[in-house]
């Protein structure tokens, strides 16, 4: 009889810190709806814990769009976003696409969520994904799915 005990010597997943997170400043290019100039895009971007605390913002109420641009195709594992708001209540709904040589515009996710400072006032999403020669990626928040009252934010989103 051939015996096998699974389980015992196995490493657990990779934890959030365990994670070589790609270095997005140096390898691609961000376009965007629009920016406070006091929450750049480059604190979401990072790998500091204390820039994702201060977060990236947009100017203007309603939808918002961050994308970025691949300066070479690559091949994408984990995407890691991270939204807190803690002074509104407020339903966000946020997708994520890419595109690629084969595919444009291809939905990866579609998710809602609703924040409120006295009960949930972060959201943290944290996706496997196996997408190869990703050309972008796209990341579209409508911060109050469409009353067009709220401005969006993002602490953090970060890919391996």
């Amino acid at each position: 009889m051939e015996k096998e005990i699974i389980g015992q010597g196995m490493k657990p997943g990779k934890s959030h810190e365990d994670v070589q997170w790609l270095d997005l400043e140096s390898m691609a290019r961000v376009q965007l709806t629009s920016e406070d100039p006091s929450f750049p895009i480059e604190n979401a971007l990072s790998t500091n814990p204390e820039r994702n605390e201060m977060g990236w913002r947009a100017a203007a109420a309603g939808p918002q769009t961050i994308a970025l641009v691949f300066t070479v195709p690559t091949h994408l594992r984990r995407i890691f976003v991270h939204f807190i708001e803690r002074e509104t209540e407020r339903g966000q709904e946020f997708v994520l696409r890419y595109s690629s040589a084969k595919e444009t515009d291809r939905e990866i996710v579609r998710q809602q969520w609703t924040f409120s400072p006295t009960g949930s006032a972060q959201e943290i999403e944290d996706y496997s994904v196996d997408l190869d020669g990703v050309t972008k990626l796209e990341l579209v928040i409508d911060p109050d799915r469409g009353r067009g009252q709220s401005v969006a934010t993002l602490n953090a989103l970060r890919l391996a």
